[in-house]
């Protein structure tokens, strides 16, 4: 499958746009009456040209594709929307469950199939903006996201032969369990805990992660040079603890459930936490806080790149501002 960041070619006004091919446009041609999805690895500037496009088109209503920015009082580490730019244009998934709360992607299917419903009784198009790779593919693809079973789970976890763990998966399920190298335990534990606690095989939830079928969401990405995206991870930063990151963190904290075990590991807030709870020097935080949002882009672009439907867009090397691309996705919504 030839993979679309290999087909870049050049763009109007000297942008460089991936060429088209038949994943990119759903069975409704992705045209002006389709869903579409902004894509773009952390710090590329997507929140902000969503916002424009919104507001150039007022039947766009913005729907956050972000684990972390549901969670209520997380604001300043996790670059929600100002009051203001919530205000100003209808945003979706923002603020939905209290930070002790462990928010799943099964939760989040859900809620996004209400938020659709209710934005197209008003005749509107959903615009998702987000860089959560999991929380994307149930919304382009519709994931059939199997549920989470905690006694299923202690009992597995209790085992730790891993082999013998594959072993009865490859019983139960061997479709699944070719998927997957015995060794890998994370994916054979989660596939048992699926196939044994639901009473169905893991394999019938879908193809995987791996396939890449048509679907009537458009992918709109963002492509920026490494050495921009790793600039503004670190700008955002310091403008994040000018804005008072750190008092954030403690408010956090003194909360009576203090954070979950999901909204601890969010990017920033794991390090500060460090700083505000421990011993960590505020500089030390932020460098591992920078350094490990870096890595989590460069993740991003690896998980983005293997999806041959994004069509992707590239500000000229002259001017490596996001919003220089603005004319080029708003001529992609209206085609």
């Amino acid at each position: 499958m030839v993979n679309a960041l290999d087909q870049v070619g050049p763009g109007r006004d000297g942008r460089s746009v991936a060429a088209e091919d038949d994943h990119a446009v759903g069975p409704d041609g992705g045209g002006p009456t389709g869903e579409f999805a902004l894509i773009g690895t952390t710090a590329s500037g997507k929140s902000a040209l969503a916002l424009a496009i919104a507001r150039i088109h007022p039947d766009i209503e913005l729907v956050s594709v972000d684990s972390m920015q549901v969670y209520r009082g997380m604001d300043i580490g996790t670059a929600k929307p100002s009051p203001a730019e919530l205000a100003a244009v209808r945003h979706h998934l923002i603020d939905v469950a209290d930070p002790d709360e462990e928010y799943t992607v099964a939760r989040f299917v859900d809620e996004v199939a209400a938020v659709r419903v209710a934005v197209a009784a008003r005749g509107h198009r959903c615009l998702f903006v987000g860089g959560t790779g999991l929380y994307l593919r149930a919304v382009v693809d519709r994931l059939d996201v199997p549920g989470q079973f905690p006694e299923v789970r202690a009992r597995l976890d209790a085992d730790p032969d891993t082999a013998a763990l594959h072993h009865r998966l490859a019983e139960l399920d061997p479709d699944a369990a070719a998927r997957m190298e015995p060794t890998n335990r994370r994916r054979v534990v989660r596939a048992l805990e699926v196939t044994e606690g639901s009473g169905r095989p893991f394999s019938s939830f879908g193809p995987g992660l791996t396939a890449y079928p048509p679907s009537n969401v458009r992918l709109l990405g963002i492509r920026l040079p490494r050495p921009v995206v790793d600039a503004r991870i670190e700008a955002r930063y310091r403008a994040q603890l000018a804005a008072g990151f750190v008092d954030e963190i403690r408010t956090l904290t003194a909360r009576p459930g203090g954070l979950s075990r999901t909204a601890a590991q969010a990017l920033g807030y794991k390090e500060l936490l460090a700083h505000v709870t421990g011993d960590v020097p505020l500089d030390a935080a932020i460098d591992d806080a920078v350094t490990r949002t870096r890595r989590f882009a460069r993740r991003q672009e690896r998980w983005f790149r293997r999806d041959p439907r994004i069509t992707w867009f590239e500000p000229p090397a002259d001017d490596p501002d996001p919003q220089a691309i603005l004319p080029d996705l708003l001529a992609a919504l209206d085609r």
